[in-house]
């Protein structure tokens, strides 16, 4: 516990609080959320910005968030050169907050706005990460609630860095962890994993996930899939490790088979060749191989990405908000 949070804001000053909102194709639900996210900007005693990114949307998104900016200051509009993934537009919103907390929070309206003042409170009574976590998952079916249930709980187990389990990005950082968010500028970014691994005292938020407020989710599962690789590599080494295991027990069981071999032919004899046993075996170990040096290509490429030094993101249009911040 970091203590009354007044003590770290001048007195008198009026706390502003950043909203950070990363959009791709999501012109059916931007009017929804607008009109709910300003609802409840009214009711806080705090200034709001409300930070849209553009993740490089095909669809009417930027014409609507220009119309949304033209007639709220508090809008401000980052507009990527192409679509980087949510990740990263993420990361992008987190680079131009100037709040004295930050809310990462999807348009999709599944993670209620309603929640913010909620998390304000707790963020006043000095936590630098205020985080929702999910008690159930309204509009998702039953493949997909067990497959992210057995994701957390593997990941959370694999990893260093206690990640909570049924917790989205859906989150209030105090401005320290967002400065610290955005010195870690990694290519391959979970940010999950990277809300966690800050520290700074932590507290989670239980409420009830609704389903998507209209239009289709942008998770597939292929990219779902991928989504879990790439947390499973930014955090944890394990899957080399167990590739040396496997390595190991492999080599170990072929030279036992092996000896076994060799005292059955000398003292029972072996007149027929195994073709079949031989063959599981040829294609058994090939397989073992394939999959370790998968193993070690899945990192070696995460490496590659790191050296090249590119920018995470480049923007092609950046309209901040009129409203001065809390600097």
């Amino acid at each position: 516990m970091t203590g009354n949070r007044e003590i770290e804001i001048e007195a008198g000053k009026e706390i502003l609080l950043s909203i950070i909102v990363p959009a791709f194709n999501e012109e059916e639900v931007l009017p929804e959320f607008y009109r709910r996210v300003s609802a409840m900007a009214e009711g806080i005693d705090a200034a709001a910005e409300l930070i849209f990114i553009n993740d490089g949307s095909t669809d009417q998104t930027l014409s609507l968030l220009q119309e949304l900016k033209a007639g709220d200051p508090r809008v401000a509009i980052l507009d990527l050169s192409r679509n980087f993934g949510k990740e990263i537009a993420m990361t992008a919103g987190l680079d131009h907050a100037h709040g004295d907390a930050v809310v990462v929070i999807d348009a999709d309206l599944q993670d209620p706005p309603e929640l913010i003042p909620e998390m304000l409170r707790q963020w006043q009574e000095g936590y630098d990460v205020v985080y929702a976590k999910r008690t159930s998952r309204a509009g998702e079916s039953a493949m997909k609630k067990f497959t992210a249930h057995i994701f957390y709980r593997l990941i959370r187990r694999m990893s260093r860095v206690d990640i909570p389990p049924d917790t989205g990005d859906f989150r209030l950082l105090s401005r320290r962890a967002v400065d610290a968010l955005v010195g870690l500028r990694e290519q391959h970014r979970f940010m999950k994993g990277l809300f966690a691994w800050v520290g700074y005292p932590q507290k989670a938020i239980l409420y009830e996930r609704d389903a998507r407020f209209d239009g289709e989710t942008k998770w597939n599962f292929t990219g779902l899939w991928n989504f879990a690789i790439e947390g499973i590599t930014s955090f944890s080494i394990l899957p080399l490790k167990m590739a040396s295991y496997v390595g190991v027990f492999t080599a170990l069981s072929a030279f036992v088979y092996g000896i076994f071999i060799i005292f059955q032919t000398l003292f029972y004899g072996n007149p027929v060749a195994g073709y079949p046993s031989l063959l599981v075996a040829v294609l058994f170990l090939g397989g073992i191989q394939l999959i370790a040096l998968g193993v070690i290509g899945e990192y070696l490429g995460r490496m590659f990405d790191e050296t090249k030094g590119r920018p995470l993101y480049l923007l092609k249009g950046y309209q901040p908000a009129d409203r001065p911040s809390a600097d």
